[in-house]
């Protein structure tokens, strides 16, 4: 078995589960592994962390090796160097914030390279003002940036966090969101995100890499991924398109703004940010319908003109999803299987995309 520089490959054969993955993360930004509940994302970054044995595997980051089982070369978990982030953030309760983040830097290699690494990871967090405090006065958010800064102050190569929102309430999860875009736009390492949650993929990933029973069912570019209706990556009302742009213009007097993209703008809710900052939209195909020709009178603002890429039979059979080109960008419609046979919809068609609402995600 090959692999390239930063490629990881693993395979694990077990009675009753086997997981065979293979993919290459960037150098930088955030890889989400995505997937329902036993697909294998925690056991595949527990073998990447070598806290798992995997079998007839390789993993290499960073072209470093750590594990090749054609060469019975295995490297211990304490020799990589990794940054680990659980579910949990598994801190020290009889030492205060201060005392868990200096547990940890004790990883790194020389000392004014160890206190340049805790002074970045704190500044990164935001936690300058909780160092006093001890692990139980800190809130669910708090306690995962600490463990995250924990992770970082060792000077890792990869950084691995396992769904580290999962056992944080929305209120939480909205809070630590922000850092963890501070740290994809900052940080100058891979990290694998597991998730199974569509919004924070949305939000965070670069890179997505779908699980499935075990195995890459897709990867690549989040916002290529998520288009895909020949293999969808999210069913249900989850599903939809991925859009980058830029704020290009504000209508003060109706609080909206104009949101630039590859395939023309949309007007979303003001929310404050200036002309010219890069974001994220995020478009439902339950909030996409399509017309023959130019809409007239219409309450919905958002309308571009597209092409019909693809259909494909929605998860039920009363629905199709719709793959639309929009320039160098792709939209998502969902639309009842008699609405697209009462239009004669076919692959390569010339319509119109009625976007109904969109929403920043970062």
């Amino acid at each position: 078995m090959t692999a390239q520089p930063n490629c990881v490959q693993v395979t694990l054969v077990r009675p009753a589960f086997t997981l065979h993955a293979s993919f290459e993360p960037p150098v930088r930004g955030i890889t989400a592994i995505f997937g329902a509940s036993g697909s294998g994302k925690t056991t595949l970054l527990r073998c990447i962390a070598g806290l798992e044995r995997a079998h007839d595997a390789v993993v290499r980051i960073a072209g470093r090796t750590w594990q090749d089982d054609s060469r019975k070369l295995f490297v211990p978990v304490w020799q990589r160097p990794i940054g680990y982030v659980f579910q949990e953030a598994s801190l020290f309760d009889h030492l205060d914030v201060r005392g868990n983040l200096a547990f940890a830097d004790k990883r790194a290699s020389g000392v004014d390279r160890k206190q340049v690494a805790l002074d970045e990871a704190i500044d990164l967090l935001g936690i300058a003002h909780l160092l006093r405090r001890r692990t139980h006065e800190l809130s669910g958010g708090e306690r995962q940036r600490v463990a995250i800064a924990r992770a970082l102050a060792s000077q890792p190569q990869l950084l691995l966090l396992d769904e580290p929102l999962a056992s944080l309430d929305h209120a939480r999860r909205q809070e630590i969101l922000p850092w963890l875009e501070r740290l994809r736009d900052e940080l100058h390492i891979p990290m694998l995100y597991v998730t199974h949650a569509a919004d924070e993929v949305a939000r965070l990933a670069d890179t997505l890499v779908v699980l499935e029973l075990g195995v890459v069912k897709a990867s690549g570019p989040t916002g290529e991924v998520l288009a895909r209706i020949d293999s969808p990556v999210v069913v249900g009302d989850d599903a939809g398109a991925l859009l980058e742009g830029r704020v290009e213009e504000r209508d003060e007097r109706w609080h909206l703004m104009r949101v630039g993209f590859a395939g023309g703008s949309l007007w979303l809710r003001d929310s404050g940010l200036p002309v010219g900052q890069a974001v994220r939209m995020r478009v439902l195909a339950r909030d996409v319908s399509v017309a023959l020709e130019t809409p007239q009178a219409s309450s919905i603002q958002n309308v571009l003109p597209c092409t019909i890429e693809a259909m494909a039979p929605d998860a039920h059979p009363s629905q199709v999803m719709l793959r639309l080109t929009v320039g160098k960008a792709s939209l998502l419609a969902r639309i009842t299987a008699r609405a697209a046979d009462a239009l004669s919809l076919a692959p390569g068609q010339q319509v119109w995309a009625q976007v109904k609402s969109a929403a920043l995600v970062g």
